[in-house]
């Protein structure tokens, strides 16, 4: 129901602008295309990856590399891999479901999507040109230690 809502907003406030200015419009729904067909195929090859990937890791796997009974090493393991992989924010967190339904642990699973949105390993060197080596350490280092600190809360609350 919220999205037929969502949809029929979107639809309104599409007509309404094309009653206000046409031609804005047309320009605006072209660079929507554009850029939609910009992303597409990035979006589908990495979820086509995502998906390939969770063929082979079976849940037996998973649940040894970062489910509740892997402690520290799971969390550590999950906080490494999210600080270095260079994944969208909206292709993580159905991976992050799929991997906790298959027996990841929450604190693992934490650790990783907040790794992966806060630490930047492989962006660092752009990050560096602009801010500064010392403020690219710290910000990627204090980060890295908070985002466990919230990977421990998360496990605590949730698991």
């Amino acid at each position: 129901m919220l999205i037929a809502i969502i949809w029929g907003l979107a639809l309104g406030l599409l007509l309404f602008s094309l009653f206000q200015d046409k031609a804005k419009t047309w320009r605006s729904l072209l660079f929507a295309w554009k850029f939609f067909r910009s992303m597409a195929l990035p979006v589908l090859a990495t979820i086509w990856a995502i998906g390939f990937l969770l063929t082979f890791l079976t849940p037996s796997l998973i649940s040894d590399a970062v489910g509740r009974e892997s402690g520290w090493r799971g969390i550590a393991l999950a906080a490494v891999f999210g600080s270095v992989a260079l994944i969208q924010a909206f292709i993580a967190f159905p991976l992050a479901g799929s991997l906790l339904r298959q027996g990841a642990s929450v604190s693992a699973i934490a650790a990783f999507v907040t790794t992966l949105v806060m630490v930047g390993v492989i962006t660092a060197p752009l990050e560096a040109n602009f801010f500064g080596r010392k403020f690219t350490f710290w910000r990627n280092f204090l980060s890295f230690i908070m985002a466990v600190i919230i990977a421990l809360i998360m496990g605590r609350i949730l698991g």
